[in-house]
């Protein structure tokens, strides 16, 4: 861990652009800026429009420097889980050097030869991650450097990726003037912050719902070992307000975040929203039944998806459970919705940062501390793979010394209410919306 440095993480979602500026301070993260702007050219968390997505960085740095009082001059980046392939690696070299002590050099050629493995030429390698060392037959070695012998072999879990994700998104950060610290998978920065070690150690299952697609993501033994992206989130409920109530998106949107409620049970049939129906002069009333009933049904297709694509990889019988986060999350009966369809202990996830406390930050904040606890085998690991070159501080050397500051601007997670009364319902949520869903989705 590395006092005293100041970090800058950009999540590029779907929806909003976030930047946060934080500092250690005796080993305690905190947050001196903030920015977030709405996204533009991205859909379902790819990059669709170079030069919108860097006017949108442009926009969300600006904030985040105006806040901390700092120019920042690079970023840690969260690279999204699209179409990301898991496998294990292997690199065996021989130790060269007369005395044969083994040195950083020894240490990288294992991770190159652990990557020699044929890789299509329409993906890149997105990270090496080390599991442990062998020398000279001795197993179970996290860090080989300075021990004597031989023969050096490495362990190793490979991520690759499309190679038109990552080249996107550096060609935006460059184009918006930064410079780029690391690039790091969404899913393992998160599960930094939203778990414990002991719930990485033994398994737990991390979904995180945004607004433009639903990530799940299983770590065991401190390692991710499955990821898997369904390309619907807090957009696709929004949509089907719209649909459904012949409304406009602002106004559904609007419904979403004030009145929804995702689990029916705990939503009431007498009491009334009125909403703005397009080609009507007066608003219509809608019961909060209804517009529960709408959002539970995207929702319920959508885990009942991750559901199933977790089942192939036994992920439910971790004794983590599901540690869920993102804006979506946020919304009430999620989390009870969760409970009834995946059947195990379900949990959400909110940062405990003063002003950030809103779980669509988890990603940023968690890039922060995936980079801070990075131990030094890691960072040889991504100067190998993504050809990072670690640099000292993310923003300008003069400004390190400045008065603290704090984020306190609301974020544009949907806002707690209070959870209703516990209700019941005899009949299981997927079999109960399945005519309503087919009704109006087909």
């Amino acid at each position: 861990m590395r006092s005293n440095e100041m970090y800058v993480s950009l999540d590029i979602g779907t929806t909003s652009i976030k930047v946060v500026v934080a500092e250690y301070l005796n080993g305690q993260m905190n947050i001196i800026g903030v920015g977030n702007e709405k996204s533009q050219g991205l859909s379902r968390g790819i990059i669709v429009d170079i030069d919108r997505t860097v006017e949108s960085i442009k926009k969300a740095i600006s904030q985040a420097e105006q806040k901390a009082g700092v120019d920042i001059k690079s970023v840690i980046v969260g690279v999204q889980s699209n179409s990301v392939d898991i496998e294990p690696c292997h690199g065996m070299i021989a130790v060269k050097s007369d005395d044969h002590e083994i040195t950083d050099g020894d240490v990288q050629n294992t991770i190159a030869a652990a990557m020699v493995k044929s890789v299509p030429p329409e993906r890149d390698i997105l990270a090496v991650l080390p599991e442990e060392f062998i020398v000279d037959g001795f197993d179970g070695i996290k860090d080989p450097r300075g021990m004597i012998g031989v023969r050096l072999e490495m362990h190793a879990t490979m991520i690759t990726g499309p190679k038109t994700i990552v080249h996107n998104i550096k060609r935006c950060v460059e184009k918006a003037g930064l410079q780029i610290q690391n690039i790091v998978l969404q899913p393992l920065a998160a599960s930094k912050v939203a778990m414990s070690s002991g719930e990485r150690d033994f398994g737990t299952i991390l979904i995180d719902m945004g607004g433009g697609q639903t990530t799940a993501a299983v770590i065991h033994d401190d390692q991710l070992k499955f990821a898997f992206v369904d390309q619907e989130g807090g957009e696709f409920v929004t949509k089907d307000i719209s649909i459904v109530l012949n409304t406009s998106i602002e106004n559904a949107e609007q419904l979403k975040r004030d009145f929804g409620y995702a689990y029916s049970p705990d939503a009431s049939p007498d009491e009334q929203i009125p909403v703005e129906v397009v080609g009507q002069s007066e608003l219509v009333n809608i019961d909060e039944l209804y517009l529960s009933e709408i959002i539970e049904a995207r929702i319920a297709q959508i885990f009942e998806t991750v559901k199933e694509e977790l089942d192939t990889t036994g992920a439910r019988e971790l004794p983590g459970g599901i540690i869920m986060t993102g804006g979506v999350a946020s919304m009430p009966g999620v989390l009870e919705l969760a409970k009834e369809i995946f059947e195990v202990n379900v949990k959400l996830y909110i940062p405990d940062q003063m002003g950030m406390r809103y779980p669509s930050f988890t990603t940023a904040i968690g890039l922060i501390e995936y980079e801070e606890t990075l131990d030094d085998i890691q960072r040889l690991a991504n100067q190998s793979t993504v050809g990072i070159q670690y640099r000292s501080g993310s923003v300008t050397d003069d400004q390190m010394m400045r008065s603290q500051k704090y984020y306190t601007e609301e974020d544009d997670a949907i806002r707690e209410r209070p959870a209703k009364a516990e209700k019941r319902d005899e009949d299981s949520i997927t079999n109960k919306l399945k005519s309503f869903f087919n009704h109006f989705f087909d």
